[in-house]
């Protein structure tokens, strides 16, 4: 399933409306905001059709998903958009998130806790904003693509480096650091950030994490970055999508592909954007002198010429100079 699809869910006394562009979005709030009325408005129209007196508008079939029977549910539907609800215990499950990996199918995830097993976008979490009748979504966490905190001062200089990535994004950022007396360490993945981040407390700390996949452990990072002005966070999409994003790759459609991604990735192939542009820049390298290699990063990409234009991408962060291989000596 591809593409962004607008939903319209409304009765003579409220009416939702919002895009869905992933395959996993999640609705957030405090009780009293209008988060199980959309659910029960859409069993309604599920169950009763017109004879309900709501009306739900989209270019796909959507439905929700409940009780004994989700799974097989899930199995049998294709370019669906499912909507569940907290009240379910099985969103917490591997077994639901092994069933959201092998369909063709939207998810709409309405719940107020961090669902761990799922790898979904800090930009796809959303609460809902009611004014009047009129009840949409609203992004909780934006411009997750550039640092943000309450109040920035650009340029952001960081002291010290944290990576969620233990590889090649580690091995790049490193080397700069290296090359500039900055501090660079990893958490060892998404679940480290947030304890690694608290050992930086009194330094200026720049966060880098994969972006499209964070989404459960946004929420105490982003508070702890709310209470603590020395750390900043950048959330690009993921280290691949940084390369990709900084020219060095020619393609006559990646340029595209970076403006409406939703428009190519294609969620039964892709269970995140980062894996989609992990594949796509290691098929678009494949036998060349920037072929791509996820466990360890090549060479190639710390020419000083390459790396500017790598940093580049990532706007309001100054972290020096250029750095020098073995090979430019």
């Amino acid at each position: 399933m591809k593409g962004i699809h607008r939903v319209i869910v409304q009765n003579k006394k409220l009416h939702y409306e919002f895009e869905i562009k992933r395959n996993i979005t999640i609705i957030q709030g405090d009780s009293a905001t209008g988060k199980t009325t959309l659910i029960d408005m859409i069993r309604s129209y599920e169950n009763l059709g017109a004879d309900s007196g709501i009306t739900v508008s989209c270019d796909v079939p959507c439905r929700v998903i409940e009780g004994a029977n989700w799974e097989l549910l899930i199995s049998n539907s294709d370019g669906v958009i499912f909507f569940a609800d907290e009240e379910n215990s099985f969103i917490h499950t591997k077994e639901f998130a092994r069933a959201i990996s092998e369909s063709n199918n939207y998810y709409v995830l309405i719940t107020r806790e961090n669902l761990y097993e799922l790898p979904y976008s800090v930009e796809e979490i959303y609460g809902i904003h009611s004014s009047g009748r009129y009840q949409n979504t609203k992004q909780i966490y934006n411009e997750t693509y550039h640092i943000y905190s309450l109040e920035e001062d650009f340029p952001i200089r960081p002291k010290c480096i944290i990576t969620e990535d233990s590889e090649s994004g580690f091995d790049f950022f490193k080397a700069v650091a290296d090359e500039n007396g900055i501090s660079c360490r990893s958490s060892y993945g998404n679940a480290g950030v947030l304890k690694t981040m608290d050992k930086n407390t009194d330094t200026e700390t720049c966060v880098i994490a994969d972006g499209a996949a964070f989404g459960a452990y946004m929420n105490p990072v982003y508070y702890n970055v709310r209470k603590n002005r020395h750390i900043h966070l950048y959330l690009p999409e993921s280290f691949e999508w940084i390369l990709l994003k900084s020219g060095l790759i020619d393609g006559n459609e990646l340029k595209e592909i970076l403006d409406k991604p939703w428009e190519h990735i294609d969620s039964k192939d892709y269970m995140s954007w980062e894996r989609y542009f992990t594949s796509l820049i290691i098929s678009m390298t494949k036998d060349t002198y920037l072929s791509y290699n996820k466990s360890k990063i090549n060479e190639n990409y710390l020419h000083p010429q390459n790396v500017n234009r790598i940093l580049a991408v990532m706007e309001g962060i100054e972290l020096g100079s250029c750095i020098e291989t073995e090979q430019n000596k």
